[in-house]
Formats: structure tokens, C-alpha cells, sequence
């Protein structure tokens, strides 16, 4: 018989943040790859020849399959071993990245992007919980998980940035391609430094369910996103297969022996709130970063390497805000620290509201992006850490794959929402200049989303006050 691995936090220091640093590259890669593609879009359109809405499934296609089976990746890594499932995530998401990047069709692409997509959703809750079991609760964990939310919060703007250097210098294709070799040397670290881990065992893993969330979500992305009009026929027979798929989810959820999302994890500490805050802020997040390089290129007129040089910003404002959070906190208490957090990120956006066709970058967007920044980074972190603090180890996994999963529907919904709303306004104008009816859609989505985090800091101050956590004392 198999003796049982020792326990991933008695390995030495040297080994532990060595693991550390290849999971966390690991997750950076991942969150790049929801982003990196933005600034590349209008090029990929040049390329492949898309539409509107297939611009959007070129980002949703790897939101979506990310997102869906996460849930089943997280419960994966905690039944066949963490470990084993990070490394096949890898893999998978490496054949995919290589695949877009060689993409002779739109429809190649989108799928690609999907494949990459399903290996993030094995990789990233694995990562999660691998690290969270490498460190006991604790001061050490607050670090590690404030370098998890660090790099989840500057990959969305590295990516922006990134993508427009890569574009701009080597074509659109290249975006896909420079990741290619980065999974590799993941892996291969990976088998060096992370230490086999004992699987949990003992139970099947939820496809029907996978299949029903994910069926569910993809009806109800494509009605969002279709721009058919609320009223046409196939909206409304895609948002009702939608209902009723999502909710035979939750009703196989509560008769299945082995549910993929065991409801008891909804109040299990603040894993609740948290998985609210995420779908929410996700939402947002990739919104924000999809209508960025748009107004930049197609009102501007940014060249791709102006308009990812330009996220610099952004990028240093979400690092700053990340080293931050864990000092802040501290001293604040976290409900006080992720309240203001999204009241500086609600601010952002509502400044963002006000761009203008003939703007400039120093006076229409750098300050809104250091807003942005600070407290998109302090929220990340904030609700990283709430997701996964008092839960047990034996679903740590799980919680981990419900908050990055959370994290991604809410983007793939909020980016058919948000993409919906600035085209309807777009269109209402049909007589007005191209770059001022641009402006005015993109200014409608980031209102939208301003609007919908004051919501969320309202729903914070809340839940987040009156829901200690098991063995976390909040100073305030």
C-alpha cells in the first residue's frame, strides 16, 4: 500500500515559496489570458473577419468554458489530487493556447479559446487550494493569498498591456503564441517544486451537473449577447431554456449523491457573500478591460502598442493596491478596507463615464485608472481571501473553485450585458459621428458598471459586518 503524502505545509520554507511562485505564475498566466486578447481584437477582426458579437465570444468563448467548469475542477482536484489535475490543466490549456494562435478561422479561434478555457478551469482552482494547503491559516496565508490577488489583479492589466506590445510588434497571433512556452516552463517546474498531494477519494465527479451549469450559461450568454432585441423570438427561447437549465442545476444539486456544488458551501463562513461579491465584480472586470482598448483604438486612435503602453498606469495602480490591502486591513478591519475599496472602484468608473470622442489620455483616463486600479486590486484581494478563510480542507477545492468560477460567469454575463447595453446606445444614434456614438455606448457601460458596484459596496457593508469568520478576529 501507498503511504499517504505529508502534509503540503511541512515542507521546508525554500520549497514552499518556490511552489508559491510557480502556482501563482501559474494563475497569472491564466488571468492574462481573459485580457490579453483585448487589445488584439480590432487586428483578429482585420484577420479572421469578425462581427461584433463574435469579438465578444472571442474573450466570452474562454470566460465561459472557464467559468462553468470550474466548479467541476475544484471538486476534481480535491477527489484525483490536486497535483495531478493542476498538471493536466496546464497541459490542456497549452494545446489550446498553441491552437489559437495557429487559428486559420474565427471559428477555429473560438474554439481554441473554449479548450483553453476548460484548462483553466482544471488548473487555477487547483493552484488555489494547493497553496492555501501549502499554508496554515495565519499570517503566512494572509501574505501567500495577497500574492494570489496580486497577480489575478495586475494579469487583467499585464494582459491589456502585453497584448498591445505583442500585437503592435509581432501580429495579433503572437498574443496566443508567447504563452505557449510559458505553460511549458510551468509544467516543468511545477513536477520539480509542487509535492505530490493525497487525493480525497471516495466519490464520482457531477457531469450532469457540469453539463446543465454549463448548458445553462452558454443559452443565456448567447441570448445576452445575440443582438437580436429583448422581444425577438430566439432571445426569448434562449433565455428560457436558460431558466430552466439553471435551475435543474440546482435542483440535481439537492438529489445527487455527489453534487459538483454541495449547497452547504454557501454557509460555510463568508463563502456566500464572497461568491456574490466576485459574480459582481467579475462582472465588471472584464467588461472594463474589453471597452478600454476599444475607445482607445477605434475613437482615439491608439496604434495596439499605444494603447497597452498606456495601461502602465493601471497596472502599477492595481500592484500598489494589492501590497496595500493586507496593511490596511489590518489596521481597518476587512469589511471597512473592501467597502472603500468598491466605493474607489464605483468612482473610477463613474469618472470613466465622462470620456469624451476628442479626448485625451491625461485628462479623459489616468485618473480614472489609478482609481480603478486601487481598488479593483484591494477587492480582489479582499474577497480572494474571504472565500476560502474557515472553510475545511476537504472542500478547499471546492470554495476555491466557486470563487474563481463566480469570478468568471460573472464576467462572461456582465461582458453579454454590458456589450448589449453600449450597442443599443450606440445604434440610438444613428445620425451622429461614428467616434461620438461610440463614446456614448462605451460611456453607458461604464455608468452601468459604476452603478452596479455602489450596489455591491451597499450589499458589503452588510453581509460582511455581520458574518465573522471561524477563527479570524476583523479589528473593527
Amino acid at each position: 500500500m501507498t503511504s499517504p503524502a505529508p502534509p503540503l505545509e511541512a515542507a521546508p520554507v525554500g520549497r514552499r515559496t518556490a511552489a508559491l511562485a510557480v502556482l501563482a505564475g501559474a494563475q497569472f498566466l491564466v488571468v492574462l489570458s481573459t485580457s490579453i486578447v483585448n487589445v488584439a481584437l480590432p487586428a483578429i477582426d482585420a484577420g479572421l473577419g469578425l462581427s461584433a458579437s463574435g469579438m465578444a465570444w472571442v474573450v466570452n468563448a474562454y470566460v465561459l468554458a472557464f467559468g462553468a467548469l470550474l466548479l467541476l475542477g475544484g471538486r476534481a482536484g480535491d477527489l484525483l489530487g490536486r497535483r495531478r489535475v493542476f498538471l493536466a490543466g496546464v497541459v490542456l490549456f497549452g494545446v489550446g493556447t498553441l491552437a489559437a494562435g495557429l487559428a486559420p478561422s474565427a471559428a477555429v479561434l473560438i474554439t481554441a479559446r473554449a479548450v483553453q478555457g476548460v484548462g483553466a478551469a482544471a488548473l487555477a482552482p487547483a493552484a488555489m487550494s494547493l497553496v492555501v494547503a501549502l499554508y496554515p491559516e495565519g499570517p503566512a496565508r494572509g501574505r501567500a493569498l495577497a500574492v494570489w490577488g496580486a497577480v489575478s489583479a495586475v494579469g487583467g492589466a499585464a494582459g491589456i498591456l502585453l497584448g498591445g506590445v505583442v500585437t503592435g510588434g509581432l501580429g495579433w497571433r503572437w498574443v496566443f503564441l508567447v504563452g505557449v512556452p510559458v505553460a511549458v516552463a510551468v509544467l516543468a517546474a511545477a513536477l520539480v517544486v509542487v509535492a505530490p498531494d493525497t487525493p480525497g477519494g471516495g466519490a464520482r465527479a457531477d457531469v450532469p451537473g457540469a453539463a446543465l451549469v454549463t448548458a445553462g450559461l452558454v443559452a443565456l450568454v448567447t441570448a445576452l449577447s445575440g443582438g437580436r432585441g429583448w422581444t425577438d423570438p430566439v432571445t426569448l427561447g434562449l433565455l428560457g431554456a436558460s431558466a430552466v437549465l439553471l435551475a435543474g442545476f440546482v435542483w440535481w444539486q439537492r438529489r445527487s449523491a455527489h453534487p459538483m456544488v454541495p449547497l452547504r458551501i454557501f454557509t460555510t463562513a463568508r463563502v456566500g457573500a464572497a461568491s456574490v461579491g466576485m459574480t459582481v465584480l467579475g462582472s465588471v472586470w472584464v467588461g472594463m478591460f474589453f471597452f478600454l482598448p476599444l475607445y482607445q483604438q477605434r475613437v482615439l486612435g491608439y496604434t495596439p502598442l499605444l494603447a497597452g503602453l498606456t495601461q502602465l498606469p493601471l497596472a502599477a495602480a492595481n500592484t500598489a493596491g494589492s501590497w496595500l490591502t493586507p496593511r490596511v486591513s489590518a489596521r481597518w478591519g476587512e469589511h471597512r478596507t473592501l467597502v472603500a475599496s468598491l466605493l474607489a472602484l464605483a468612482s473610477g468608473l463613474l469618472w470613466l463615464g465622462a470620456i469624451r470622442a476628442d479626448g485625451t489620455f491625461a485628462v479623459d483616463l489616468l485618473g480614472p485608472s489609478v482609481v480603478v486600479g486601487l481598488g479593483l486590486s484591494a477587492s480582489f484581494v479582499l474577497f480572494t481571501g474571504a472565500a476560502v478563510a474557515g472553510v475545511p480542507a476537504r472542500d478547499l477545492g471546492l470554495a476555491s473553485g466557486l470563487s474563481n468560477a463566480t469570478r468568471q460567469i460573472g464576467g462572461a454575463v456582465g461582458l453579454a450585458v454590458l456589450t448589449a447595453i453600449a450597442a443599443a446606445r450606440t445604434a440610438a444614434l444613428p445620425g451622429v459621428p461614428a467616434p461620438e456614438a461610440l463614446t456614448s455606448g462605451y460611456r453607458a457601460a461604464f455608468l452601468t458598471a459604476a452603478a452596479v458596484i455602489a450596489a455591491l459596496s451597499l450589499y458589503v457593508a452588510r453581509a460582511f459586518a455581520g458574518a465573522p469568520v471561524p477563527g479570524r478576529k476583523d479589528p473593527s
